[in-house]
């Protein structure tokens, strides 16, 4: 199964659907959830300081607009890192549009040299996405992705 956690509005819409899919889906379900690199799971991730901008200072902002509530998608990664479900939990680098790179690189940190370029083909990720439901490796775990490029 897979899922996208989408922050969008200040009800509760990643962590809401990360709940929903955890609470439902059959039991051995292989689930592969997605967000965005500002999720850490064992804080021992560094970030740039263009994210770290934006989740510091866009973070309050966009959510008194109520339009984003980047901290819901933390909320949503911790309910996941808590289950005993099968996941993966997905951390992109930002979308470009063309043609494929072929299947994108990952590290378990987002500071991971490897990392670098913070920019993916979306029909990379997806590809991503569709490898990690098989991929046993991948199993509990929250790796960050970019783009060959």
């Amino acid at each position: 199964m897979l899922v996208v956690l989408a922050p969008w509005g200040v009800q509760d819409y990643a962590s809401g659907t990360a709940r929903a899919v955890l609470d439902l889906a059959p039991p051995d379900a292989r689930l592969v959830f997605s967000c965005g690199w500002h999720v850490s799971r064992d804080g021992k991730d560094r970030y740039g300081w263009k994210i770290r901008a934006i989740v510091r200072f866009g973070t309050p902002i966009l959510k008194a607009m109520r339009l984003v509530d980047l901290d819901d998608q933390v909320r949503a990664a911790d309910l996941i890192f808590a289950s005993r479900r099968d996941w993966t939990l997905v951390r992109g680098s930002g979308l470009e549009e063309g043609p494929s790179e072929g299947l994108p690189v990952r590290a378990r940190h987002a500071h991971d040299p490897v990392l670098a370029r913070n920019l993916m083909r979306r029909t990379d990720f997806a590809l991503f996405m569709v490898a990690a439901l098989t991929d046993p490796t991948l199993i509990r775990e929250a790796p960050a992705i970019t783009g060959q490029g």
